[in-house]
């Protein structure tokens, strides 16, 4: 008879297989195709939109710059260090491989989700700026029944992806390095989760705004060191890297092999988990922007995929697999995987390394935490309304202890059910919404081009006045 983790992985299985995998994929290649490859031309430029450009005067809650930073929270972190360190330990290292694939995709998707999301977004009662999928799916494509569904599976996902994986990671973390008890880890994130959400999304914001860059530079910084230390390492790591992705990982250590296909499956889950592109989730921080065209504000969440997966993961998998920790096996007999893989891998070749992860951590966690708790509001305030914020927020903050306790595979199992199951009214959406996506791509780039022109003249005007 299955039990209940049996029961969750059969789930999560069917969930992530093939047709959800293909369709990820597929939408992101005809994203790119209707944006004319968009993520390639306009990457330096729209990383210096998120860090320079403030529309101050432009409807919204928070700057373009914080609405990143959200985006982040809710992402850079677990899913880049738990999250690469759980997909190599299942799939192997070809995984990384296909965590790559899927940010050069997951690019134009986030692209697109987030342009819907401007378009699309609405002011609730209390004045401040709700959209999403549940929006686009409803005033877009006229199909609130759709929107519905994802509201609800949103609001899922954010009390196990955005909520209990985070404090398990953590309470994991601190047990491996410290010997702390997970219910201490639990009640003490429980009660800063609370304080950050009373002030609700600016207050969100502001947090994230300084919370993301310092804790992303600490453990990035700590990462290059190695891959510095260590440079001549790094051609073999990327040819071990894609040898594996196409033919398969063989046993080493407590690791079983793994085929090819479940290195495509859990690269591009965990990648999608990583950089959030497709879920849908991102685009409800990239509504709250202050923004004068949906396409600026689109560019600066794109950057987001490319922060994350791009820069953050390949760190993570470049030191696991340089360090050769990969196949451990752990004091209790079983193979080291999740956040423990990437502390032993740290700790291996940079002095007090577990150290930098563990620190690292535990504000990528919260900030995390924080992140998700809006894009989880947001679900239910689009189903209950207004009247159900403070009473979200207090379940959120509750749910975090008992994910500091509960098992880390029935943890990263019910997340992954969320995740891929709220991606496919999201996906729907951005087939069928395609037109508006490419119009407005077009409208914008006109902007762009009449903006160059005009600093151009502008220029020209000063250097002949003169």
């Amino acid at each position: 008879m299955l039990n209940v983790q049996d029961w969750i992985n059969k789930v999560n299985d069917w969930v992530w297989g093939a047709p959800l995998i293909i369709l990820l994929v597929l939408v992101g290649v005809y994203l790119t195709i209707r944006t004319k490859g968009l993520q390639f031309r306009y990457l330096i430029y729209a990383h210096k939109l998120a860090f320079t450009r403030h529309d101050d005067g432009a409807q919204g809650d928070i700057s373009h710059f914080q609405s990143l930073m959200t985006a982040l929270a809710a992402t850079i972190g677990i899913g880049s260090i738990t999250g690469v360190a759980t997909a190599v330990a299942t799939g192997g290292l070809g995984a990384l491989f296909w965590m790559w694939v899927a940010a050069v995709v997951g690019m134009a998707t986030k692209y697109g989700e987030a342009i819907l999301a401007v378009k699309y977004r609405t002011v609730d009662k209390n004045g401040e700026m709700c959209g999403g999928p549940m929006y686009y799916l409803e005033r877009g494509l006229k199909l609130k029944w759709l929107g519905v569904i994802f509201a609800i599976l949103g609001a899922g996902a954010a009390f196990g992806t955005g909520n209990m994986v985070q404090s398990n990671s953590v309470s994991l973390a601190l047990k491996g390095l410290f010997g702390f008890s997970p219910i201490w880890s639990g009640i003490l994130l429980m009660v800063a989760t609370g304080v950050a959400l009373l002030g609700g999304i600016k207050s969100i914001g502001k947090v994230t705004g300084y919370l993301v860059p310092a804790m992303a530079s600490f453990y990035i910084l700590g990462g290059l060191l190695i891959i510095l230390f260590n440079i001549t390492a790094v051609p073999h790591a990327f040819a071990v890297i894609v040898k594996a992705a196409f033919t398969g990982q063989a046993a080493v250590g407590g690791f079983f092999g793994a085929s090819v296909m479940l290195a495509i499956q859990m690269g591009i889950s965990r990648g999608v988990f990583s950089s959030e592109a497709g879920l849908g989730s991102s685009p409800i921080a990239a509504a709250a922007a202050k923004t004068d065209y949906p396409g600026r504000q689109a560019l600066v969440s794109m950057c987001s995929v490319f922060i994350t997966t791009g820069i953050v993961c390949t760190i993570t998998g470049l030191v696991i697999v340089i360090s050769g920790v990969f196949g451990d096996l752990g004091p209790s007999g079983k193979m080291i995987d999740g956040s423990n893989l990437a502390l032993h891998a740290f700790d291996k070749l940079l002095p007090y390394g577990g150290l930098i992860v563990t620190i690292a951590l535990i504000p990528f966690a919260y900030s995390t935490i924080l992140g998700w708790a809006y894009y989880g509001e947001k679900c239910m305030e689009y189903l209950f309304g207004e009247r159900i914020n403070k009473i979200y927020r207090l379940i959120f903050t509750l749910l975090v202890l008992p994910g500091a306790m509960l098992s880390l595979d029935f943890v990263w199992g019910f997340a992954n059910i969320m995740n891929g199951l709220m991606a496919f009214p999201n996906l729907v959406g951005l087939i069928f919404l395609g037109g508006v996506i490419a119009k407005e791509t077009s409208n914008f780039e006109k902007i762009l081009k009449f903006e160059k022109a005009e600093k151009k003249q502008k220029k020209l005007a000063l250097k002949n006045a003169k």
